[in-house]
């Protein structure tokens, strides 16, 4: 890894160029996935920005597959981010929560190699009232041998992914990835429109100091869900209590606890029993993120990354953070019902 002091000036583009230095063997293509990212994340934070003003905000009168109530800035999105990654050749099919199934490049374009599944704004429900949304995307090799991206080249553990990133949209934009060679964070700088080297080689706590769970479900839970978070609150057990910190907002929690130590956990509930945040567009990407900053996440059961995926829409319980706290929620939830708790 290339070593930046603290006074450099280093953009998003410059440190993947000298990244792909490290690798011989590259193509450059991936690279090209992540300059045009970059520049479909610096489109959304501007309408993200403007929203107030552009009258964009609001929900539309569409739902997406999952059954939920489109944002117009969730369509807006989502169309900024097809409309930047179809053409470049680097592609050869991409998925988003927002549309039912595989979105082809169209025939005018090449295909290339790498296949991109994205949530394009993560809690953007949120958004009326100002709390901050992001952009969650994944990328993996194409594994079939057509010209196009097919069901079974989405459809790869999490742990063959080669590359994941998520962007924050909040008091500054940020654009957090990884390649499986560390964690690297880049602010946007709006005087100049690029994004700049903020936080090289993000490193997790391996003790969390915040818990991030919505507590409103809590009589939905299994007793043994019910007794990790105790033991998160410190009653039980002699487990130090963590603070409670919930925005609500995926991307928010999940890189508050990144940066400061801590774990986002959304149960199985007798509600959503197979869970409900989304394996392919947001458990896998941020999996990978945080295995590589040092950190942990499963699904109750084992490793998220070592789950099989089965259907495009797919979901999952999430448990994610500090190493040793998902660890916690693994030993008490992998125990027989009848032991937990004794």
């Amino acid at each position: 890894m290339v070593k930046h002091t603290a006074t450099s000036v280093v953009t998003i583009e410059r440190f993947i160029i000298e990244e792909e230095r490290n690798h011989p063997e590259a193509t450059g293509e991936l690279s090209g996935i992540l300059y045009d990212l970059g520049l479909a994340a610096k489109m959304i934070a501007n309408k993200v920005r403007s929203a107030g003003l552009a009258d964009i905000l609001g929900a539309t009168e569409n739902e997406n597959v999952q059954g939920e109530v489109q944002q117009r800035l969730d369509v807006l999105s989502n169309d900024i981010i097809v409309k930047a990654m179809d053409h470049g050749g680097r592609l050869c099919a991409m998925a988003s929560e927002e549309e039912p199934g595989i979105i082809q490049i169209p025939d005018q374009f090449r295909c290339g190699k790498y296949c991109l599944m994205f949530d394009p704004l993560d809690g953007s429900s949120n958004i009326d009232v100002n709390v901050p949304v992001g952009t969650i995307f994944s990328v993996v090799r194409k594994i079939t041998r057509g010209r196009h991206g097919e069901l079974e080249d989405m459809l790869q553990p999490g742990r063959r992914q080669v590359a994941a990133g998520y962007v924050i949209y909040g008091s500054s934009t940020m654009m957090v990835y990884t390649t499986g060679q560390g964690v690297h964070g880049f602010t946007l700088d709006p005087s100049i429109g690029e994004f700049l080297l903020s936080h090289p080689n993000i490193r997790i706590p391996e003790n969390g100091r915040y818990l991030s769970v919505n507590d409103s479900y809590e009589q939905l839970w299994s007793d043994g869900v019910r007794t990790v978070m105790r033991k998160y609150k410190g009653l039980d057990g002699d487990h130090k209590a963590l603070s409670t910190r919930y925005v609500g907002s995926l991307v928010a929690d999940f890189h508050r606890n990144l940066l400061g130590g801590g774990i986002f956990a959304y149960p199985a509930n007798q509600k959503n029993p197979r869970g409900k945040l989304r394996l392919l567009y947001e458990a896998n990407p941020l999996a990978f993120i945080v295995e590589q900053a040092g950190g942990a996440a499963c699904d109750g059961t084992q490793r998220v990354l070592d789950v099989q995926p089965t259907e495009l829409h797919q979901r999952t319980p999430l448990y994610i953070g500090s190493k040793n706290e998902v660890e916690l929620a693994q030993r008490v939830l992998s125990q027989p019902a009848e032991l937990v708790g004794a």
